[in-house]
């Protein structure tokens, strides 16, 4: 694997089901994500959007094929070990924000930095910094029920990428918003994206969210094609 390719799925096979009702979701499908490059997954719903993102975060076992993350080969791994792999070098945003709702917009960002160790002043000041970069410093002590979906969903950002993963993985991140606000946040989470050097793959039905990404891929047949937009 080139060393400048951060994740990588070699002949991924995932279905569901048993004997007569088997659904074959990815049939060998192929796809690399190098330094610091954003791509797009443009797919119709229920091509296997999430699952391909389930897969290439460690989230599912594919029933073929090789998830190599970081040049770490993942397949044969137990599951303590993907979850290593997972919280140090993988960062999640959902189309639903998931944050804890008895706890902060601070604390809900802290918290993956104190599972991996960080102390808490620590873990605070890196959430201060992240919560302000992403323009929601000043909610830092309101709770998510608080918060607007925006802000819900630019917490939910900076909690993805506190641990300063290789990779950020999002699944319709602004699929819940309306428009201008979703453009807003998607701003927020590629200007993050840009200026840190991660790698990202979001999916979207945003074409013009699409557009302002390094490329474009889609699911066809269960495996990942190249897109022109």
């Amino acid at each position: 694997m080139a060393k400048d390719v951060v994740l990588s799925l070699a002949g991924i096979d995932r279905h569901y089901g048993q004997g007569e009702t088997v659904l074959s979701i990815l049939k060998g499908a192929d796809f690399t994500l190098r330094t610091g490059e954003t791509v797009a997954l443009v797919a119709p719903s229920g091509t296997g959007k999430s699952t391909l993102l389930h897969v290439a975060g460690l989230l599912e076992h594919p029933d073929g094929g090789e998830v190599t993350v970081g040049g770490v080969a993942c397949q044969e791994l137990g599951d303590e070990q993907r979850t290593a792999i997972r919280r140090k070098s993988i960062g999640f945003v959902y189309q639903f924000h998931h944050l804890l709702p008895e706890f902060s917009a601070l604390e809900n960002v802290m918290m993956p930095q104190l599972i991996a160790g960080l102390t808490k002043p620590e873990a605070a000041e890196r959430a201060k910094q992240l919560l302000d970069y992403m323009r929601v410093g000043h909610r830092a002590d309101h709770r998510p029920a608080e918060l607007s979906g925006g802000e819900q969903q630019r917490v939910a950002i900076a909690r993805a990428v506190a641990n300063a993963p290789l990779v950020l993985l999002a699944d319709e991140p602004t699929g819940n918003l309306d428009p201008e606000t979703a453009s807003y946040v998607f701003s927020a989470l590629e200007a993050l994206v840009r200026q840190s050097g991660l790698s990202a793959m979001i999916a979207t039905h945003n074409h013009d969210i699409a557009r302002r990404m390094d490329r474009c891929v889609t699911l066809v047949d269960g495996k990942v094609v190249e897109l022109v937009v």
